[in-house]
């Protein structure tokens, strides 16, 4: 078969769901739901906790990150799919691909260091919560933040680097974006060692952090069981509960595709699992982790109350 290589080739074709003509317009409709939800949510919670002062606490400043994470990682996954599918529209340069694939592994990278950052930023707020303030201090938190954001940045450079100069044959790519696991397929070279830094690399950004995850929400719940409020407990371990959730959709997500056996082939259900941890999760997340708090809905309120008071007076005036 005919070998070509990222600078010489000219455009990559989506396939998309192509294979699923009856559903197709159910899935635009689902991902441009999901798009606006994510979009929204996040430029809320981010504009919240930036306007109200009772909001510059750790815990909304990792939030905040997570949330401007999300719109990009939204963004760069389900807007290009959704632009294709209006315009008829479904190709893309070799160049546009590469920044694509780089991007959408950035954020994808950074976000699972992020949430195990906010696990023990929760773990040492419920668990040694007199040393709160000095533990999770401003500068620390900054650090921890850019820190994710560092890995997550060197992470996709690595595997975007050792994908970028291989041969390719075929320019149909089977998904809907420039997944690197799809981008693979059409590799016609040797890919074993490229394969094999993928896995180590998988297990320090998605199982590392999954498994810190784990453990400081194991020390979360034993705090929490000591609790001796019965409405306390039911709501901690409620809210533990649906953080936890988010948690298993994104990674396990994640996990089936990034660690599964090379000789396993699905392709058809690793788009519908990119929709999960790419479109389901980051609509999850601002709902889950604060616009179900009583202090962003306080807050939110306020901000509302103080706009339509502003918004009379105006209307007074003129």
């Amino acid at each position: 078969m005919f070998q070509t290589n990222w600078t010489s080739a000219t455009v990559f074709v989506f396939l998309g769901f192509i294979h699923y003509p009856k559903i197709e317009i159910l899935i635009f409709v689902l991902c441009l739901l999901m798009f606006s939800i994510t979009f929204l949510g996040n430029i809320i919670l981010i504009s919240i906790s930036i306007l109200d002062s009772h909001l510059h606490t750790p815990m909304y400043f990792f939030l905040s990150n997570l949330s401007f994470l999300d719109i990009w990682y939204t963004s760069s996954a389900l807007s290009p799919m959704l632009v294709n599918f209006v315009s008829g529209k479904n190709t893309i340069s070799f160049s546009g691909c590469a920044a694509q694939m780089y991007f959408a592994l950035t954020m994808g990278a950074t976000e699972c260091v992020l949430l195990s950052m906010m696990a023990y930023d929760r773990y040492v707020a419920i668990c040694n919560p007199l040393r709160y303030s000095i533990i999770m201090n401003r500068r620390v938190c900054v650090q921890m933040a850019v820190g994710s954001w560092v890995t997550g940045s060197l992470a996709a450079l690595v595997e975007s680097a050792s994908v970028l100069q291989l041969s390719l044959c075929g320019h149909n790519i089977n998904h809907f974006t420039c997944e690197i696991l799809a981008v693979l397929k059409l590799v016609c070279v040797d890919i074993s060692m490229v394969q094999l830094v993928m896995l180590v690399l998988s297990v320090l950004v998605i199982l590392v952090p999954m498994l810190l995850i784990c453990i400081s929400y194991a020390f979360i719940l034993s705090n929490i069981l000591r609790l001796s409020s019965v409405d306390g407990r039911s709501k901690a371990f409620s809210t533990c509960t649906a953080h936890l959730i988010v948690v298993v959709l994104f990674y396990g997500t994640a996990l089936s595709m990034y660690l599964k056996p090379s000789a396993v082939d699905s392709q058809e259900i690793d788009k519908f699992m990119a929709l999960v941890y790419a479109g389901l999760t980051p609509m999850l997340n601002p709902i889950i982790y604060s616009l179900r708090n009583k202090e962003v809905k306080v807050a939110l309120k306020k901000l509302l109350t103080k706009n339509s008071f502003g918004s009379t007076l105006i209307s007074k005036v003129k």
